[in-house]
């Protein structure tokens, strides 16, 4: 991934109105609403992980044959 990732307008809208919206925020409101954003981000990630890892047949344990 040589190239940067490039947003689509309606991206670039939404962080324009997510900035307008913290501007408005007290700090303990703005640090608030960060801590709850990297919950979220992690929560997020480690779903992915397990999503990934079930796609991809990871989640199961070795497969072993009684069979010799």
């Amino acid at each position: 991934m040589s190239q940067p990732i490039e947003l689509s307008l309606e991206q670039q809208f939404n962080v324009r109105a997510f900035e307008t919206q913290v501007e408005k925020m007290s700090l303990e409101q703005s640090q608030h609403f960060l801590k709850e954003l990297y919950k979220q981000m992690m929560v997020r990630e480690t779903m992915y992980q397990q999503f990934l890892k079930h796609e991809w047949g990871l989640d199961q344990g070795p497969r072993f044959s009684s069979e010799f």
